[in-house]
């Protein structure tokens, strides 16, 4: 019997994934949790052999929880479940050390095939996501500090204003805000912004 632990939000999503695990003869879903901490939390109590970790919660996110959960315990066997499919974004969960990466469109059909996988000690990711990795493998990443400055500008900040709140230069901003348009191929702002949400460099 595979047991799973249900990490998401989202109660109907939980309630979701759930029935989809559960109709299988050897799969149960041993716990259901709203946020990372409480996974961690009850992790030691439900010996779960996979957990269903979405990566948009309150609190601690997916990637942090992942991290703190392989420190713990490094059996620990995650497949991500996830709205996004950011190449950026996937590539952190996989780094963590999650075993599976699974957009929750298709968790329908592809989440008992990948729990599968990954407790036989396989790494699964969908295709797409995978074809998106491959896509970017060679782009030079955005630095923490240019990725704080595009999320600065997504919030519609001007140039002055992104300095004030960052405590440098506009001049320093206008150079932050090249280099990121380089490094995305982006025509301007909008467009840049559009692209790291998309990749998952910045949250929606």
């Amino acid at each position: 019997m595979i047991r799973v632990l249900v990490v998401d939000d989202h109660p109907l999503m939980r309630s979701g994934i759930a029935a989809v695990v559960d109709r299988e003869a050897d799969m149960t879903v041993v716990a259901e949790v709203d946020d990372g901490e409480s996974a961690l939390a009850c992790y030691d109590d439900v010996r779960p052999d996979i957990t269903l970790m979405d990566l948009q919660m309150p609190g601690i996110g997916g990637v942090e929880t992942i991290v703190r959960l392989r420190s713990l315990h490094g059996d620990a066997a995650v497949v991500v479940l996830t709205t996004y499919k950011g190449d950026v974004q996937a590539l952190r969960a996989i780094r963590a050390g999650a075993g599976g990466y699974l957009l929750k469109s298709a968790v329908r059909t592809e989440l008992v095939d990948t729990i599968r996988s990954v407790r036989s000690g396989r790494t699964y990711i969908l295709p797409e996501v995978a074809a998106d990795i491959a896509a970017h493998l060679i782009d030079e990443p955005l630095t923490e500090r240019e990725t704080a400055v595009l999320a600065c500008v997504a919030g519609g900040n001007s140039n002055r204003a992104v300095a004030a709140e960052l405590g440098v230069s506009e001049d320093t901003i206008k150079s932050h805000m090249s280099s990121v348009l380089a490094k995305l191929k982006a025509q301007d702002r909008t467009h840049a912004v559009t692209i790291a949400v998309r990749r998952g460099i910045i949250a929606p």
